[in-house]
């Protein structure tokens, strides 16, 4: 999500809309043509771009992607392709560049000073100015009864983590991904690793966390169901981990050699 907010704001920032489209009912009447975008910037998986008027209202243009949403751009005459049309969600458009978003969830327009009523229940950003490690150790501990698994995805913990970093921080941590918060060794030796592998991963747009860049060479766990574990080649295996984990992040990949389950 960083880059993609990193993106937007290099093309839209300090330019006026000169059309604005968004396509969800309650917000189609909605006119920003003649906005100036001041900066687009993320807050965990969340993407906010805010616009300024001429007389001084600033309002925020909010979106979550999920697993399928994207902001795609275009130059002036050049087809919107790589997605269908019916998925288009925003369309944003300067004299030089357009910015479609295509299968957006959430898109909200609400006043700036606002951003806290769909952002102020995330926990410190990963990537942020916010960032406070000890603030996201002490959230994930409060529930010391929950899975961590469930616990790292929790954006109220701390905010950036999806499923590809949750299954690949539990694998190089050697954590079952169902163990209970409590009886996880080292919280803040977790959280650091999260910190370092979004820091390294926020300038592409690829997950790598071996350090490979081959097609499949990019993850330990991740989408490897059924093939041997890089570090002992035990076959890696896939779980639905259900409870209140969002739909897109219910599949737990991870090795059984690697992250036994604890004895009981």
């Amino acid at each position: 999500m960083w880059l993609h907010a990193r993106r937007l704001h290099d093309a839209l920032a300090g330019h006026v809309l000169t059309h604005a489209d968004l396509r969800v009912p309650r917000l189609a009447t909605a006119d920003l043509t003649g906005w100036t975008v001041r900066e687009v910037v993320s807050r965990g998986k969340h993407l906010l771009i805010r616009v300024a008027a001429t007389d001084g209202r600033r309002l925020t243009v909010h979106s979550h992607l999920r697993m399928d949403g994207t902001w795609r751009l275009f130059r002036p005459g050049q087809s919107w392709r790589g997605r269908p049309a019916h998925q288009i969600r925003a369309v944003l458009g300067t004299d030089h560049v357009t910015a479609v978003g295509f299968h957006l969830h959430d898109l909200a327009l609400l006043p700036t000073a606002d951003e806290a009523d769909v952002v102020g229940h995330l926990g410190p950003d990963l990537l942020g100015p916010d960032w406070d490690p000890d603030e996201a150790v002490r959230r994930l501990a409060a529930n010391p009864n929950r899975d961590i698994a469930t616990a790292l995805l929790d954006q109220r913990n701390l905010a950036g983590i999806g499923n590809v970093y949750k299954c690949e921080l539990l694998f190089l941590r050697r954590v079952w991904p169902w163990s209970p918060v409590r009886e996880v060794s080292d919280l803040p030796a977790m959280v650091a690793l999260a910190k370092r592998l979004l820091e390294l991963n926020k300038h592409r747009w690829p997950q790598i966390t071996t350090g490979g860049m081959g097609r499949d060479d990019g993850t330990w766990v991740y989408g490897r169901a059924g093939k041997p574990c890089r570090r002992c080649g035990t076959p890696i295996r896939r779980s639905s981990h259900g409870g209140d984990v969002p739909a897109e992040d219910r599949v737990t990949y991870w090795c059984p050699r690697c992250q036994p389950e604890p004895a009981a």
